[in-house]
């Protein structure tokens, strides 16, 4: 890691100057280990899970509809769906979601005491690496257990580079995902008009209106972190080499010279240009089944409950903008 690197959290710190994280390595190294939790994440594969993933999202739409009305929106619907996804492909028990979540929270905030952040590292540390010493005595069809029986046990990996690689993926597999469910429910409940675009549409359209979403509502908030290299100028700013950069995606979702009336949303639009899961080799890697994930719920969503409305005043909401990404702690909903 180049001297200058900022950070948005100690937790954050802490590893990425280890390079324990793949978006803190480069080169022949990070490609292997891409390489090796790639296979889950081809849209092939994603394509297969879309049963999965819709009888999920029916369920709870179901247990929506049966249950308190108003309702907790982020607790009832918006966060259960990845979580429950992303630990299927990883092979971790979604009983103890409650338990890995305020982990993850805690170690991945920005104004968090450092003796609450070692806590939840250690014990979310030590869960992944029972987790995988099950795997290896039990494997089953799932990511984590391919990962210690055909990577662990043959030496190409170490357990402590596994832990790491699991943790990477479970940290990034459900919050951004259950934070642009929500956002984005709640900027169609804001553009009623631009609802019927996902409900008498199917394919194509609606994979369109997910990337005009995800550009329009970036909930990756602090942005890419990287060191130049050298010196640069960028629309006239010098930027000298050593010094630490923020580059937040927003920016170029909202550029104007690519997408005319960037500040508007508009389903119709072509967005496929969006940077909401990055660029190049550090695209995320789980992006087709976000995408999956997205298209699923928006398509089902407004088609089976079309009354769908927002239960608080906007101003009312309480915002999450102290982690990794940007989204909604609490959003009361009825129909």
């Amino acid at each position: 890691m180049q001297p200058g690197y900022p950070f948005h959290s100690q937790f954050l710190r802490d590893h990425h100057e280890e390079g324990q994280f793949l978006t803190a390595m480069e080169g022949p190294e990070h490609l292997r280990l891409r390489r090796m939790i790639a296979r889950p994440f081809t849209p092939r594969k994603v394509e297969q899970l879309r049963p999965t993933v819709q009888q999920v999202v029916d369920d709870h739409i179901d247990a929506l509809l049966a249950g308190p009305n108003p309702a907790d929106f982020v607790a009832d619907f918006a966060l259960p769906i990845p979580s429950i996804t992303i630990c299927h492909v990883l092979g971790v028990p979604y009983e103890d979601h409650d338990f890995f979540q305020h982990a993850i929270r805690t170690m991945t905030g920005s104004d968090v005491p450092d003796e609450a952040v070692n806590k939840s590292q250690s014990d979310l540390y030590h869960y992944l690496a029972k987790l995988i010493g099950r795997k290896l005595v039990a494997p089953e069809d799932d990511l984590l257990s391919q990962l210690a029986t055909e990577r662990l046990a043959t030496g190409q990996l170490n357990r402590h580079q596994l832990v790491m690689l699991v943790l990477f993926l479970l940290i990034s597999g459900h919050e951004t995902t259950a934070s642009m469910i929500a956002l984005g429910t709640l900027a169609l409940l804001q553009h009623p008009d631009q609802i019927t675009v996902l409900k008498d549409s199917d394919g194509p359209e609606v994979a369109a209106a997910v990337d005009e979403l995800l550009r329009y509502l970036t909930t990756v908030q602090p942005g890419r972190r990287r060191v130049a290299v050298e010196d640069i100028e960028i629309g006239g700013q010098v930027i000298r080499a050593g010094e630490g950069l923020i580059l937040p995606e927003e920016i170029g979702n909202r550029d104007e010279s690519v997408f005319p009336g960037a500040g508007e949303l508009d389903l119709r639009r072509d967005a496929s240009q969006q940077l909401a899961f990055g660029f190049g080799v550090h695209k995320c890697t789980g992006q087709p089944l976000a995408r999956l994930e997205l298209q699923v719920v928006f398509a089902a969503l407004f088609r089976r409950i079309p009354t769908l409305a927002l239960a608080a005043d906007l101003g009312d909401l309480p915002f999450m903008d102290d982690g990794l990404g940007y989204g909604v702690k609490k959003m009361p909903v009825s129909w």
